[in-house]
């Protein structure tokens, strides 16, 4: 790279090639639905911020070049690049990035100069269609209008707290739509957007869908009766594609451009679903709704119990088991299933757990499955008060493996009483948690929400001792704060945050806390809008009463 501000030249690539590896040398991992679970997704959170940075962003210091090592450089730049090399096919992308290595191999190079070489190899102007994606900030959403034989799609910048101004939508993006149709099994890679809104004619009522194998990096708003009936004919979608659905719908849903009902009658649909990467996907859209409306007692019991029954038969089904021949992803499932199905109540899981926990405290190691540590720490710190809160701690002061220690600060972070939260916020900062490990215990204690408003006070109570540990590293201090804060959905607390920072040096993390302040304003208009309206879906549907 020519300057730091090409950063992404280095690490998204570098991204996007680790993944592209895998998948070679582990077809079985399936690895680019994992892609669009992870990677994908996180960058579009952060890209749907007012306060996100274009992939390629200038640089005046160093504490700016800290602050953009982050999803954006990383995996917003690996997820554009998956969508070029798909849209030129995968080995004219690999020859063109060749030619641009050799061409460069003993000086340093631009982003234009990468689209060259790959204009010259397959005959396109790379530059023409890929600029906005790399210039601009943030990317689009299409929203899909239907009419017989024929659907309208329109883009526009895409925002979680959808209130785009007019200045702030002025970005053409060129977006290949990856039409799919009952009819076509593939999809039309020559078919792209190029304005602001189009009409596809010809297209197949019964079933449809776009981007095909979520290749692009942009959402998709369809009308609710449409996101419905997909749902239904989820065995015509691809992995990647519930992904992506899944995603789509959560965001959408928080941004106001579509309501968490459409979202919850989609994943009513999958409670069959047997795919890893679908199931992170919907406990992540559905654990952040969880989050968001934890404070509205009938709302939160209600989503549990909606919860509880998507998830109970296929826990039910998994069992606790591992076998000889079970693949990876299978292991992977269970983990995540008994994990929720614990944390929504299933009582079978939840003495299962208890009896493994139990068994394992005295001294039989092969009670717990490594892969279930979580999950199993978890539920017991959740329902077994001081006592397995005492074990856990004591399993992260006597273990010596990073993953272990990494398991019970997550597990710990499931403390229920006020006690126990304080005597873990304290325990984070102490000398027995490495400087780059605090981040995980705030974590789980940011998605708790029993215990979020206790972090929040104990940073502003000990915001010396806070700075003091942190700031050595400002990419820490940022990541710390920022998985902190974020889940908070009230307008008064971003306020309160504001406020408390104003009169403090922030250079080095400013740039987070004004994506805290975007996050928890749009969770907080997500939260006075939608609260109603969820609640009437969740009595109609018999899961409250409230």
């Amino acid at each position: 790279m020519d300057w730091w501000s090409e950063l992404w030249l280095n690490e998204g690539f570098a991204t996007w090639v680790g993944w592209l590896a895998i998948d070679h040398l582990y077809p079985e991992f399936q690895v680019w639905c994992q892609f669009v679970t992870e990677a994908m997704q996180t960058a579009q959170q952060l890209d749907s911020l007012r306060a996100s940075h274009p992939i390629e962003v200038p640089v005046k210091d160093a504490l700016e070049i800290d602050q953009i090592f982050d999803a954006i450089s990383y995996l917003k730049g690996s997820s554009v690049i998956r969508m070029l090399s798909n849209h030129l096919g995968v080995d004219v992308f690999i020859r063109g990035v060749s030619d641009y290595l050799k061409a460069h191999s003993h000086g340093n190079a631009t982003t234009n100069d990468l689209w060259a070489a790959l204009s010259k190899t397959s005959g396109k102007d790379v530059n023409a269609f890929m600029d906005p994606w790399i210039k601009k900030i943030g990317f689009p959403v299409l929203t899909v209008a239907e009419e017989p034989g024929q659907i309208g799609i329109r883009q526009s910048r895409f925002l979680s707290t959808g209130d785009v101004k007019t200045e702030e939508d002025e970005t053409l993006w060129w977006i290949p739509l990856g039409l799919m149709t009952s009819s076509q099994a593939g999809q039309d890679a020559a078919m792209a957007l190029t304005s602001k809104e189009e009409t596809v004619r010809g297209v197949d009522e019964g079933f449809y869908k776009l981007n095909s194998n979520q290749t692009c990096f942009y959402r998709v708003n369809y009308p609710p009766a449409r996101l419905a009936q997909m749902g239904m004919d989820n065995e015509k979608l691809s992995t990647e594609d519930k992904i992506g659905l899944i995603a789509d719908a959560g965001a959408l849903a928080i941004s106001g451009d579509a309501t968490t009902a459409s979202l919850l009658t989609f994943l009513s649909a999958l409670s069959h679903e047997t795919n890893n990467a679908v199931w992170s996907q919907m406990m992540a859209s559905l654990s952040n709704i969880r989050s968001i409306f934890a404070e509205n007692n009938a709302v939160a019991d209600g989503l549990k119990k909606f919860t509880l029954k998507l998830v109970s038969q296929a826990t039910e089904s998994i069992g606790w088991d591992f076998k000889p021949e079970e693949d990876y992803l299978t292991g992977q499932l269970r983990a995540l299933l008994i994990s929720t199905a614990g944390s929504a109540g299933h009582t079978a899981t939840i003495d299962g757990a208890k009896s493994r926990f139990r068994r394992y405290l005295t001294g039989d190691s092969s009670a717990i499955h490594p892969s279930l540590r979580l999950a199993i720490f978890q539920i017991n710190v959740a329902q077994g008060g001081k006592e397995a809160y005492d074990s856990v701690k004591q399993e992260y002061l006597k273990t010596t493996s990073i993953d272990g220690k990494e398991i019970c600060l997550q597990a710990l972070g499931r403390v229920q009483t006020t006690d126990l939260i304080n005597d873990f916020l304290d325990f984070q900062f102490s000398d027995h948690v490495k400087v780059q490990d605090v981040h995980s215990g705030s974590m789980a204690l940011a998605a708790n929400s029993k215990a979020r408003d206790a972090l929040w006070h104990y940073i502003k109570d000990h915001w010396d001792e806070v700075y003091g540990k942190l700031s050595g590293n400002f990419v820490v201090l940022d990541r710390y704060l920022k998985n902190s804060l974020q889940k908070f959905a009230s307008q008064e607390k971003e306020k309160d945050i504001a406020m408390f920072f104003q009169e403090k040096d922030t250079k080095g993390f400013d740039r987070g806390l004004v994506q805290v302040s975007d996050t928890v304003r749009g969770n907080a208009n997500y939260k006075e809008r939608d609260e109603d309206l969820l609640l009437e879906w969740l009595k109609a549907h018999d899961y409250t009463s409230g």
